[in-house]
């Protein structure tokens, strides 16, 4: 089973004909599960139809392109961490022991309406594979719901409360 995944974006070429996807264009994006990671691919609606293959997808869903915003030059001030950065941060880390706060802070972006889920599967663990996708990014995340009980919820809360200030 694939295990190493980070976060994914959005590609700005169809993965299958090569060609660029303009502003707004339908596609599709695609999760493989190989041997020993995930794949992303990103296809226009009409090569993902016709395209042969011989592999069933980990996890599909249909989506819009949305060109980047023009780069303005210049640099940000420094500023505190939020939710979203907190979570990047915390998933390229590959912590376990940082998997509730992880699935808090996800929870809570889905929420704010920043991530929206795009699929389930089950895990080895006994736990929910959560696939979110950014909705302005199209980043892809995978998130581990580790079916956190009610009784640890103030905990991680708390734990994230103080990772965010």
């Amino acid at each position: 089973m694939a295990q190493e995944w980070n976060i994914r974006p959005r590609g700005h070429t169809c993965s299958i004909c090569a060609m660029p996807f303009a502003d707004k264009d339908a596609c599709v994006s695609v999760l493989r599960e190989t041997e020993s990671a995930y794949e992303r691919l990103d296809c226009h609606v009409g090569c993902w139809e016709e395209s042969p293959r011989d592999w069933a997808p980990f996890s599909a869903w249909e989506g819009i392109y949305e060109s980047p915003p023009p780069s303005t030059g210049k640099a940000e001030p420094v500023k505190k961490e939020n939710a979203e950065e907190l979570l990047r941060r915390l998933i390229t880390l590959e912590d376990p022991a940082m998997s509730n706060v992880v699935y808090v802070l996800a929870v809570m972006l889905e929420r704010g309406k920043i991530l929206v889920e795009r699929d389930t599967k089950p895990h080895e663990s006994g736990g929910i594979l959560r696939v979110y996708e950014h909705r302005r990014t199209g980043d892809t995340f995978i998130v581990l719901d580790p079916k956190l009980r009610l009784d640890r919820l103030a905990e991680v809360q708390q734990q994230v409360i103080a990772l965010l200030v």
